[in-house]
């Protein structure tokens, strides 16, 4: 069932409010070392996490961010702390369908200001998601092309790892996407590896999906056609809560058919492992009892796990679901749990 993926990454929607003005700002307000956003909460700014063994940059500005000054303002410490254990973490920011050669550069260049990578997603292909939460996309192959050629010129000569359009891939092994796209998609995936890659400090993930969906002898193939011997390696678990040793398994599995190629495991909420209650058709969307997972590092011990990343946003909703707000909305009580569960 491809809702039990797709629906998983809502965050993605978020990302179609910045634009030139986000950027702008996230520019002014960043320093190299961290700032709190300018907030008078009291709290102790947002610093980088170690270079060497997580090297991404940590946005002082997020929504974590935001929220947990908003509560120690309050006085709700003990709920601030909660949502520092997010805020304090670097996460993948969405590049959105307007203005994002603003955004990545906007993005790129506070990471490197704070001498880190940015961490971006691109989820704009054309008949995204299927009709699901994150419905959407770019309106054709051609405003594709164009898109992604901005956010390779807003990075420039930046340092900066991209997730490749998480489901793209799996939504033509599942049926949802129509036969009639196909070609085209593995045409625009395969030409954005290529065009990022022109960049010189790009390293370029194509997403995978998850262990809980589709083997691995199901995606060699499509993986392939999409041009993954040009990239640096694949994703897996984006937004998804399948466990770290269960990502690792499916992962190496996959690497041996697709030429050895590393990978990176999202591991944002898995540290409770996938949600087995209630209706298994809703078990992606704001899942209760999940808990946010390892924290980001390239020191995974494994030769083949380049990272452990926090691609899906901890805290922004799946969908309104659960009695959660809409695709990509902040939502705090959610947030909590995750941080509250977290071991």
């Amino acid at each position: 069932m491809y809702g039990s993926y797709s629906g998983r990454r809502r965050k993605g929607v978020r990302v179609a409010a910045v634009g030139a003005v986000g950027a702008a700002l996230l520019l002014a307000g960043c320093s190299s070392s961290g700032g709190d956003g300018g907030d008078d909460s009291g709290m102790p700014p947002m610093k980088q996490q170690p270079k060497g063994s997580d090297p991404y940059w940590v946005n002082p500005e997020g929504n974590a961010a935001k929220q947990a000054g908003a509560l120690a303002k309050k006085g709700e410490d003990e709920k601030a702390e909660l949502i520092r254990k997010i805020a304090e973490q670097p996460t993948a920011e969405w590049i959105g369908p307007e203005n994002a050669e603003a955004q990545a550069k906007g993005y790129t260049e506070a990471a490197e200001k704070a001498d880190r990578d940015a961490l971006l997603v691109l989820y704009n292909i054309p008949h995204r998601d299927c009709g699901q939460f994150s419905k959407g996309g770019a309106a054709d192959g051609n405003a594709y092309r164009t898109w992604t050629d901005q956010v390779a010129k807003g990075i420039g000569d930046r340092p900066a790892t991209v997730i490749l359009e998480p489901d793209a891939v799996l939504h033509l092994v599942d049926g949802c996407t129509p036969d009639e796209f196909h070609e085209e998609r593995y045409d625009l995936l395969k030409g954005a590896i290529k065009r990022l890659k022109q960049q010189p400090k790009v390293k370029v993930y194509l997403d995978a999906g998850n262990a809980g969906w589709k083997s691995p002898d199901s995606l060699f193939e499509p993986l392939q056609w999409a041009g993954i011997a040009d990239a640096d390696g694949f994703s897996v678990n984006v937004s998804n809560f399948q466990t770290t040793e269960v990502s690792k398994e499916f992962g190496k599995k996959l690497s041996a058919k697709v030429g050895d190629k590393p990978f990176v495991i999202d591991t944002s909420r898995n540290g409770n492992g996938p949600y087995t209650g209630g209706d298994p058709a809703e078990s992606w969307c704001n899942p209760p009892g999940r808990a946010l997972g390892e924290k980001p590092t390239t020191k995974t011990g494994d030769e083949l796990v380049d990272a452990f990343l926090w691609i899906k946003r901890p805290g922004e909703s799946d969908g309104d679901c659960k009695g959660g707000p809409k695709a990509g909305e902040w939502y705090e009580e959610y947030a909590l749990e995750l941080a509250r569960n977290a071991k």
